[in-house]
């Protein structure tokens, strides 16, 4: 499975961004997707992710009820709805596939793509 993301820019706060996912490959469906960022210096964080079947939605405490995940197994798509958005959130964000949630959220994904940078000025 090959993810590319796409969707970054620059934005103020309180502002909003979608992020994309494309995947390429067959079995997207059975996936776990997710999204972790990683802010400049500072360690990569698990935003999001959801379940293939569910689907079951897992948020980071930092995003929740400003970030929504959704997927287009149609379209072979994850996606990341951002609203409210903080300085905070300003980081390079990648999108992550795997069989394991576990796996996902631990940064051992089988597969990642390359990142998208959001910024977020205040």
């Amino acid at each position: 499975v090959q993810l590319q993301a796409s969707g970054g820019g620059l934005v103020q706060a309180g502002g909003s961004l979608r992020l994309s996912c494309a995947a390429s490959g067959r079995l997207f469906s059975s996936y776990v997707m997710g999204w972790f960022r990683q802010p400049p210096g500072k360690e990569r964080e698990f935003v999001a992710l959801i379940t293939s079947t569910g689907p079951n939605l897992v948020y980071a405490d930092s995003v929740k009820g400003r970030f929504t995940i959704s997927r287009d197994n149609a379209k072979n798509s994850v996606y990341l709805q951002m609203n409210s958005l903080k300085p905070e959130d300003t980081a390079i964000y990648y999108c992550a596939a795997d069989e394991s949630s576990v796996a996902l959220m631990r940064f051992r994904s089988r597969f990642q793509g390359q990142g998208t940078l959001v910024t977020v000025s205040s």
